[in-house]
């Protein structure tokens, strides 16, 4: 049987390396230099949420999950790294080790599944291995069922609002509705330093261009094109020997990785993070971001999430009552006309263009390489006569 994920990678474009280079230059040169401390903390954030649009970018747009419960995943890193913040706050401020919310709501203890989290490297490997464990197990149970399409959506979305229910549950031992928050201390960083809250901005813009970087490399690969192939035909991929179930699982990791550790930079920058962030309506959020700058692209989702996060950051509270509706006509607006997203505006520009200057219509794109998936069509041959 053949093996999808030693494929090797197609060398990069010149202009990818431009690319990358003209953003880090956005990201790590003009923003910091330009923007003031509260609107670079706010790009942080938008930042975060682009990261969780890249994993979905890839779950949807190329395995063809329409995941609706990302915010799960979201939350568990997010609520990783702040029990541990807290938990180093109240040593190092409180002394008692106990965070306050704990002495107010609970029996002013710490619960044993918390005491982990006091250890730095506990929590990073947290960060990362619990969304990851989550979505392997959930997929394995889900994928191997050949469960896709709507019955996954629904159940994605049901494990979102599960999630956010038993979040609200737990006062003593999350904070319920209200969540966590009052850090002051990021591993031993105060929180309060503006040089501090730069560096958090400077780490969270590196983590979106390693996952933009690793998602290019993902989708131009041999594992890529498979993945493409089982969106597109998953009966024929499974007949030539690949497992669709193995494919949708690893990407769906990849995804809730991505996004637990987009929800533990999250906490830091923002400064809470509690059941409204993480419940159905923000996974929601997320899918429309990516629904709106192309799911297919490796940018679309990037530039959708940002646009999004900064029209929400503005419209919402101008008009908070309005937004919601605002959000919700234009994902049905993009799903309904523009199912390909604002990168799909891209090429049809360019060709209106070359017409116009032409005076002629440009020559046809040339049809990808079916190089994941071959035809199973038996060959003809004619009858040679007698």
């Amino acid at each position: 049987m053949s093996n999808p994920f030693t494929g090797a990678l197609r060398p990069g474009r010149p202009r990818t390396l431009g690319g990358f280079a003209l953003a880090a230059v956005l990201l790590f040169g003009l923003a910091p230099a330009v923007l003031s401390p509260y609107n670079l903390g706010l790009f942080g954030k938008f930042i975060c949420l682009a990261i969780v649009a890249v994993g979905i970018g890839l779950a949807w747009g190329r395995g063809g999950m329409l995941t609706l419960g990302q915010g799960v995943f979201f939350g568990l890193g997010a609520y990783v790294m702040a029990m541990h913040m807290l938990l180093a706050d109240a040593s190092l401020f409180g002394g008692t080790g106990v965070p306050d919310f704990m002495m107010l709501y609970g029996n002013g203890t710490v619960p044993a599944w918390w005491e982990p989290f006091r250890s730095p490297v506990v929590t990073l490997a947290a960060v990362v291995l619990l969304p990851g464990t989550v979505a392997l197990l959930l997929g394995l149970a889900v994928f191997r069922r050949r469960v896709k399409g709507a019955y996954f959506a629904i159940l994605s979305q049901a494990l979102a609002a599960a999630f956010a229910v038993f979040l609200v549950g737990q006062q003593a031992t999350t904070g319920g509705s209200n969540g966590l928050s009052g850090f002051r201390s990021f591993f031993g960083f105060d929180l309060q330093d503006p040089a501090n809250k730069t560096m958090l901005y400077l780490i969270a813009a590196a983590a979106l261009l390693g996952a933009v970087a690793l998602a290019r490399q993902l989708i131009n690969s041999r594992f890529g094109e498979l993945l493409t192939a089982v969106r597109d035909q998953e009966e024929r991929v499974r007949f030539l020997g690949y497992d669709p179930a193995a494919l949708k699982t690893a990407v769906y990791v990849l995804a809730a990785v991505l996004a637990g550790i987009a929800g533990a930079l999250f906490v830091p920058i923002v400064g809470i993070i509690s059941p409204a962030d993480v419940g159905v309506a923000p996974s929601i959020a997320f899918l429309i971001g990516v629904a709106i700058g192309g799911r297919a692209t490796v940018l679309g989702p990037v530039l959708g999430a940002l646009g999004v996060a900064f029209a929400q950051s503005g419209l919402a509270s101008t008009f908070p009552s309005f937004w919601v509706y605002f959000q919700g006509l234009l994902f049905i607006m993009v799903i309904g006309f523009l199912p390909g997203g604002l990168a799909s505006l891209k090429l049809g520009g360019l060709a209106g263009r070359l017409k116009r200057r032409t005076g002629t219509a440009p020559d046809p794109a040339p049809r990808p390489a079916r190089t994941a998936v071959p035809s199973t069509a038996a060959p003809t041959t004619k009858e040679q006569p007698a």
